[in-house]
């Protein structure tokens, strides 16, 4: 097995627990919570953070590590970063798109992009999409872009249709 050695640190304003434990809950199997840092006295003229509240939270997501920080208001997540879920049926596609929407941006983003509760942007995925985008056929590749570019969550047999 690879050592991960890049992990993907998320800023949060102050909901690094909770939104920690809202991904391990939604990608279940091989995620969980594995270490919580305090912050301390010392630096509180900085990080201005009561000693003893949550400063991060090390998680994994279906065995892929994170770090989660409360930093401060000072920044927030945008589109420029997301994090691709690959999923292999049409179940998949629609359990994590219900999940991560819920309480999430209402406008869901184009070609299966959305972005959750916490402002963090997510591609749902179907691995099938590739393979239908790569088909020898280029006329059959580009009729399942066009129907892609259709839709905000990805439907498998709409694709397949194209």
């Amino acid at each position: 097995m690879i050592q991960q050695n890049i992990t993907p640190n998320l800023w949060f304003d102050h909901q690094a627990e909770e939104a920690a434990e809202f991904y391990v809950s939604v990608f279940g199997e091989g995620s969980e919570i594995t270490n919580k840092l305090r912050f301390m006295n010392e630096g509180r003229e900085i990080h201005g953070k009561e000693a003893g509240s949550v400063m991060t939270v090390d998680f994994t997501l279906r065995g892929q590590k994170f770090t989660a920080l409360n930093g401060g208001p000072h920044f927030t997540f945008n589109e420029a970063v997301s994090f691709i879920v690959n999923c292999k049926s049409q179940d998949e596609v629609d359990y994590f798109w219900e999940k991560l929407t819920e309480g999430g941006d209402s406008k869901a983003q184009q070609c299966g992009w959305l972005k959750d509760k916490y402002g963090v942007s997510w591609q749902i995925i179907p691995t099938v999409l590739m393979e239908l985008l790569q088909d020898p056929d280029q006329e059959k590749a580009q009729r399942v872009m066009r129907e892609m570019l259709k839709m905000k969550k990805i439907d498998i047999e709409s694709l397949k249709n194209a």
